[in-house]
């Protein structure tokens, strides 16, 4: 990778990170797992709800999909760089760190092997640690 998709990249990742500190500044709270789906999907990540696919969910966890336009998907078409790397890189951290503050117990997993554009969708694993 060279040097100007390193500092994009990091650049991304930074505005991301920041997006999410200020967004918890706010306290959020919450021990339901479709609240923490609502509140994280639809008003943190500003996914429009047609976009989101909850393909499993209970009291414990949730699988969800999301075909959206994601800006990291874009980003990485752009830079020709692998989604598997710059989500990882980019979006991952700052996922669990926004859910780590409405609840302390969440385990946020993304399936790399259910990722666009390899699939049609990026899925998604949160539940509560045991």
């Amino acid at each position: 990778m060279n040097i100007i998709n390193k500092i994009i990249i990091f650049l991304a990742k930074s505005i991301f990170f920041i997006y999410g500190f200020l967004w918890t500044i706010k306290p959020r709270k919450y021990n339901s797992i479709k609240d923490i789906i609502n509140d994280f999907y639809i008003n943190f990540l500003r996914i429009d709800k047609k976009y989101i696919h909850i393909i499993k969910i209970n009291e414990k966890e949730a699988i969800v999909r999301c075909d959206n336009p994601c800006p990291i998907l874009k980003l990485s078409m752009i830079l020709n760089l692998d989604t598997k790397f710059v989500c990882k890189y980019i979006s991952e951290p700052v996922c669990n760190y926004v859910l780590k503050r409405m609840n302390e117990k969440i385990i946020f997993e993304r399936n790399y092997e259910h990722i666009r554009p390899y699939k049609e969708s990026c899925e998604e694993h949160i539940y509560f640690k045991n």
